[in-house]
């Protein structure tokens, strides 16, 4: 095994590599990358790794196998669990995932902050961009999201901005 040191700097480099030209809107995807990085300040070095990797096995060519080389086995055991299950469609998927989710324990809790850290970020961009529907699909998941992957005292705030956010009174016009 030839593990790279786990460092923020040399995930994002990673990533950068292997989500090559795509787009988080109009942006680079790296704009959302270090949108979420920048929530998991707080949660350590490591947290902002898997941050980094959250989305590369299931947006790129990237296996898990390839992160766990580079990057070890807990933040590739924490990449596998933030990679939607396969399924017909967003809704099959995200049950999959959120079943998962609800049953991680240990030190694979981490996967909840970098999962609850995603979630606000996406939700942040569409307040400020105005994507209703994408809003709504996220207000309508919460529930079912929330009871998966929330744990009291692991990352509130970002949770307390999470709710605020999906409340009614904040919904792009």
């Amino acid at each position: 095994m030839t593990t790279t040191r786990s460092t923020p700097e040399a995930a994002r480099a990673y990533a950068i590599e292997m989500h090559g030209a795509q787009k988080y809107g109009v942006h680079p995807y790296v704009h959302h990358l270090d949108a979420v990085v920048a929530l998991l300040q707080p949660y350590g070095e490591q947290a902002r790794v898997v941050g980094y990797l959250h989305d590369v096995v299931e947006d790129t060519d990237a296996t898990v196998s390839g992160v766990q080389e580079r990057f070890g086995d807990l933040v590739a055991r924490c990449v596998a669990l933030l990679t939607d299950a396969p399924g017909a469609n967003r809704k099959e998927r995200k049950a999959k995932t959120y079943a998962a989710l609800a049953r991680v324990t240990g030190d694979e809790e981490l996967a909840l902050v970098v999962k609850a850290a995603d979630r606000l970020a996406n939700v942040r961009a569409c307040v400020a961009d105005g994507h209703r529907a994408l809003w709504e699909t996220y207000q309508g998941e919460h529930p079912t999201f929330r009871a998966a992957a929330f744990r009291a005292g692991q990352c509130d705030p970002l949770w307390a901005e999470l709710d605020r956010l999906l409340s009614p009174a904040c919904a792009p016009a």
